[in-house]
């Protein structure tokens, strides 16, 4: 195993280098900073929904610091080693004045009672530093703010003072300044960081040892589930293995076909990188989560966790991906769907992990939707999720895969459907015999979030809504359509 670091954790704090010693290594990024008397970070939910505890996190890019909003209430103290943290109390300009986010906050009425307001500027301050100097847009504005919810001040002053940011003053508060970048590149490490109860392995091999060597461990990568352990939870965790350290684990890339994503490979980038290959996962993309939890949380620690109604996995199962897992020195690749065997069961031997997910990328013929069916837009779990590809050549569809989440145990193929379409004409009698099929594919349970009898209806109507969107060609979002001239006029 490689050689550990016993120091403390370091990182850079509203610009100071500070070394945290002894604490548990669960401790919150949130409890240490308001222990540290910087209160301005609330906690309100303590699950990463409200977005009160909103800070920027800074990670050296190459010769660049990139930034992002993330939730202090769920981050683990030790995931923070070597990056910046800036919160709201960093801010002001040296004479005292606000930076321009706040000072937009303030002429634009854009709080009340307060509580929420320090992580909405920290959300428009990471997004203020995105535009790198142009202008906000309002569809750019309203997308850093859906993991922050006000009660009481309503959002159109929020969304108005983050369109007037850029109209103020540049600030002294230099994020990627040369200094802040020394301050990151003395904090490189070449030993782990290895405090009690956390470890973070600075390579694959070294990870995988590590975990063959004690498979009771648990991996920790943006703990945007795990972290509900203990906020939510109150449990003793074991020790914790963390992903993030990672170079090859961070690695998103081409190969073989396929689009890799590797183990650290957040979200937001890893969804960012699908939509850039199938445009239709775009709306996936707005809506999953909010954007610090796809700051933080990672896209093969959504598939480990194997939730039933985890979005991305319908996507990535009608695409035919497949899991690449590891143990120790031995590899194996499994088709996701063949990776669940039940709830909250997984085809994962003692001591292997999943290592990366490979998409297979865009083909001739290929049509792909992703629909998300939830009580709110964003932020919310869906009630049915629903990917849909088919490969169609000459008229005939040759490769059906439907793939369906909060329909079953398991995220799952609708294999009745499917063959209702394999070999069949593209054609609206086809569609509507496989939405027939489906019927009797799935036995979903009633809850909160959807009855029974509408799950199935639901998804039935999702292969309609597929048949009509490509024959007609008209949009089947309400936010997609567009006024035209005319009053009362829609196209």
């Amino acid at each position: 195993m490689q050689q550990t670091s016993k120091d403390g954790i370091r990182f850079v704090l509203d610009g100071e280098t500070v070394d945290v010693g002894a604490v548990a290594p669960t401790t919150t990024l949130l409890d240490y900073l308001r222990a540290r008397g910087l209160c301005g970070t609330k906690e309100g939910c303590a699950e990463g929904d409200c977005g009160a505890c909103t800070i920027a996190l800074g990670e050296l890019d190459g010769e660049r610091v990139r930034w992002g909003a993330v939730n202090a209430c769920i981050r683990y103290l030790p995931t923070v080693d070597g990056k910046a943290v800036q919160t709201v109390h960093g801010l002001q300009n040296r004479d005292g004045s606000l930076h321009p986010v706040q000072q937009a906050m303030v002429d634009c009425h854009g709080s009340q009672c307060g509580f929420c307001t320090p992580g909405i500027v920290m959300s428009l301050f990471t997004h203020y530093l995105e535009c790198d100097g142009r202008a906000a847009t309002r569809d750019g504005v309203v997308g850093a703010l859906t993991g922050n919810l006000c009660r009481c001040t309503g959002y159109r002053p929020i969304i108005d003072a983050g369109l007037a940011m850029h109209a103020y003053p540049t600030p002294d508060l230099d994020a990627s300044a040369p200094a802040l970048r020394q301050q990151l590149a003395a904090l490189r490490r070449e030993a782990a960081l290895s405090l009690p109860g956390f470890h973070a392995p600075r390579t694959a091999d070294a990870f995988a040892a590590a975990y063959q060597e004690q498979p009771e461990s648990l991996i920790l990568a943006g703990g945007t589930d795990i972290g509900l352990w203990t906020t939510k939870q109150l449990r003793e965790l074991p020790s914790l293995l963390y992903v993030g350290e990672i170079a090859e684990f961070h690695e998103l890339k081409h190969a073989d076909g396929c689009l890799r994503i590797g183990a650290a490979v957040t979200l937001e980038r890893a969804l960012g990188a699908l939509v850039a290959e199938y445009p239709a996962l775009r709306e996936l993309h707005e809506r999953f989560a909010s954007r610090p939890v796809r700051n933080s949380g990672t896209l093969c620690g959504n598939v480990a966790n194997g939730s039933p109604i985890g979005d991305a996995m319908p996507a990535l199962i009608a695409l035919g991906a497949t899991v690449s897992l590891r143990q120790g020195a031995d590899r194996r690749t499994l088709a996701l769907e063949d990776f669940y065997l039940g709830y909250q069961q997984k085809d994962l031997r003692r001591g292997e992990f999943v290592e990366a997910i490979s998409v297979p990328l865009p083909q001739p013929g290929r049509m792909f939707a992703l629909y998300k069916v939830s009580k709110r837009f964003d932020q919310d779990i869906s009630a049915v999720c629903a990917g849909i590809s088919l490969q169609v050549e000459n008229g005939v569809i040759r490769v059906a895969r439907l793939a369906f989440g909060g329909m079953a145990a398991t995220p799952r193929r609708a294999a009745g459907a499917e063959a209702a379409l394999q070999d069949q004409p593209w054609s609206a009698d086809s569609l509507e015999r496989a939405a027939s099929a489906l019927m009797k594919d799935f036995t979903p349970l009633t809850d909160m979030r959807a009855s029974d009898v509408y799950r199935l209806a639901v998804a039935s109507n999702l292969l309609r809504r597929f048949w009509l969107e490509r024959e007609s060609g008209v949009p089947a979002r309400v936010l997609d359509i567009q006024p035209v001239s005319g009053e009362g006029q829609w196209s």
